[in-house]
């Protein structure tokens, strides 16, 4: 585990060592592909090597991710959305390479909430600079493990409910294409919905309640600057939680334009936590980490402070 640190710098290993970029150039429907050069060619300006990885879907991309931590890069950079730093995060969750999530798809949630600007040119001169200065900026992420042992690391929020169920419905769905698809899964889920029995446990203190929306996160936003956690802090070493109770159809598409404000935790049927360690248990989810598919409930979430180094 790293120690939480504003500012730190990069060890003596890693300081000169080439940059390993990760690109995704389909992220945010392929909107920023035509600047994919520039930014790799404004990484270069930190006098490192690069080195592109190549991958043709998620599970490459994280394999090639954690082959190149491995190899001892001496940074990892990742540009695209949620999804491509998701994976990314994977492979420098726990160590001492330093990571820059460039903001370059349709969600870039976990990059602007921990401070890197929302242009991608922008953010890549923030990335040189740290790099040529050595320093490291330390943010927390979340551990998740399931029944079975089996670990991944997410950066901004699991979706645990209502948002996991449409998630994936959508990817159950061969059509519609595009955004529509999910538009109708929406509504398929809408008029499917039931609050579900969910047991959290808190720093081992048991809750059992009936609920539609279930999220947990390490940062404020998901899906794209919805604050659906929006007291949330990776700096804090712990974790938020927000629960929407028993809301009917109605309530909650009345509830949830209010979560891009974040003023959703005010509604009588919102219920927030805060917890080092939180377990999730319920029948029939699957959780989405920053918009990933993820692990099926149950899982037991723990916030580690300081287990990422961005460049920043």
């Amino acid at each position: 585990m790293l120690p939480v640190t504003a500012d730190d710098h990069l060890p003596g290993a890693l300081a000169g060592g080439p940059v390993a970029v990760l690109t995704n150039p389909t992220a945010g429907r392929g909107r920023h592909r035509a600047l994919l050069p520039q930014l790799v060619e404004g990484l270069a300006a930190a006098g490192r090597p690069i080195r592109l990885l190549s991958a043709s879907g998620p599970g490459e991309a994280e394999a090639a991710c954690r082959a190149a931590v491995a190899d001892g890069v001496g940074a990892l950079v990742a540009i695209g959305g949620d999804g491509t730093v998701h994976q990314a995060l994977q492979a420098v969750a726990g160590t001492d390479v330093p990571f820059g999530p460039v903001p370059a798809g349709t969600g870039n949630d976990f990059a602007v909430d921990t401070g890197f600007p929302a242009d991608p040119l922008a953010a890549v001169a923030v990335m040189v600079e740290a790099l040529r200065a050595g320093r490291t900026h330390a943010v927390d992420l979340a551990r998740m493990v399931n029944a079975e042992g089996v670990e991944r690391w997410y950066g901004a929020v699991l979706a645990a409910g209502f948002d996991a169920i449409v998630n994936e419905r959508a990817n159950r769905m061969r059509w519609p294409r595009g955004p529509r698809r999910y538009d109708l899964a929406i509504l398929v889920e809408l008029a499917r919905l039931r609050p579900r029995r969910y047991t959290l446990r808190l720093d081992g203190v048991p809750h059992e309640l009936d609920a539609v929306l279930v999220a947990v996160g390490n940062c404020p936003t998901y899906g794209g600057g919805m604050r659906i956690c929006p007291d949330a802090d990776p700096t804090d070493g712990l974790l938020d939680v927000v629960v929407a109770g028993r809301a009917d159809r109605r309530t909650l598409i009345r509830v949830k334009p209010r979560i891009y404000q974040g003023t959703h935790v005010s509604h009588p049927l919102v219920t927030t936590y805060r917890a080092r360690t939180v377990e999730v248990a319920a029948e029939g989810i699957v959780g989405y980490a920053d918009g990933e598919r993820s692990l099926a409930l149950p899982v037991t979430i723990s916030a580690v402070p300081g287990a990422v180094r961005l460049l920043r």
